[in-house]
């Protein structure tokens, strides 16, 4: 038997939930904090250090003085905690990690790494998958918090995790003449193979094919679809397209910093050159029956996903909840 369950490094395991199923920190999510290696005690730490942590695994939220952090003597111990405390901070000002998240979508200026940000909405994404999870929508899921590469064939556009490529990368160069170490496999996620992710799926090692017609990209836009309805109770259908073909073409939105650029051009009818044109990797019109202002009620909205110069994917989910044309910005 399958066992259907995923990332549980996530620290979703950890959260609790409201009524409306948001999620809400525990002290044991934030204590997993303190276990992490950056911060944990090992057999060097001093005495404030030993004693800081134990206060912190006893009471997660505790308050901390500038003296208790000061005494440490490793200071890159120091500025890691402080990087936790500001994080921990942040999280207790909002009733919920959606809250929070959407707090920062919405311009709120963060003091803490922005790989906490992409942590945050890897777990706001387990929630929102875990109901009835289907493999292919998990897997097109880690566009939203982890970068990704890019091979594009002739009817292929496969996106495999950009770190994990780079391990691999790193891997074969440091052991070329040691055959007897691991080295990282990139599979490719498909439909038949689909049962092997669940035991791999923190390991981020699969590749998935985005093209047109393909079922990754079907699955991109059912997550796009849920992400919306989590967050904002908007039932939208999101459906890939080829190209936009629409004369009164009225909104649109770049899931990344590069989409945004190109389709504003397009939308003004700007040339743009080939190697920019092919930057773009998919299209989806997003239509709904509600939420929308009064100018584009039964209008579509088109969606552009595209990659860098580089062939990286910086995927910002946050663009799906701000840029919509909603008639309550609430």
């Amino acid at each position: 038997m399958v066992n259907n369950d995923f990332w549980l490094t996530s620290g979703w395991h950890l959260l609790d939930k409201d009524e409306t199923g948001f999620l809400i920190p525990t002290e044991d999510f934030m204590k997993a904090y303190y276990y992490r290696p950056e911060v944990a005690p090992v057999e060097e730490s001093c005495e404030a250090e030993l004693a800081l942590h134990k206060k912190l695994i006893e009471a997660p939220f505790a308050i901390i003085e500038k003296n208790e952090l000061n005494d440490i003597k490793d200071k890159d111990v120091v500025f890691n905690y402080e990087v936790i405390l500001r994080f921990r901070e942040f999280l207790s000002q909002h009733p919920t990690l959606e809250a929070a998240y959407l707090a920062i979508a919405r311009g709120h200026v963060i003091n803490f790494p922005p790989l906490f940000v992409d942590q945050m909405v890897q777990i706001i994404l387990r929630n929102i998958l875990n109901e009835n999870p289907f493999t292919m929508q998990i897997r097109a899921s880690e566009v939203f918090f982890r970068s990704q590469l890019v091979t594009i064939a002739e009817d292929e556009i496969m996106v495999a995790d950009e770190t994990t490529v780079n391990l691999q990368a790193e891997q074969k160069t440091l052991d070329k003449n040691n055959l007897n170490k691991l080295e990282v496999d990139i599979d490719i996620l498909r439909e038949s193979t689909a049962d092997h992710y669940w035991e791999r799926s923190d390991k981020f090692d699969t590749s998935i094919d985005l093209a047109y017609t393909k079922p990754g990209l079907d699955a991109l836009a059912r997550v796009i679809e849920k992400w919306i309805f989590h967050f904002l109770s908007i039932e939208v259908s999101v459906k890939p397209l080829q190209k936009i073909e629409d004369e009164k073409w009225s909104w649109h939105i770049g899931l990344d910093s590069d989409s945004t650029s190109i389709l504003n051009d397009l939308y003004e009818g700007k040339e743009l050159n080939d190697a920019r044109l092919k930057q773009i990797l998919c299209l989806f019109q997003l239509e709904t029956k509600e939420g929308f202002n009064e100018e584009m009620k039964n209008k579509p909205v088109y969606i552009g996903l595209s990659m860098d110069q580089k062939s990286i994917i910086r995927f910002k989910p946050q663009n799906l909840l701000t840029n919509l044309p909603l008639a309550n910005l609430t």
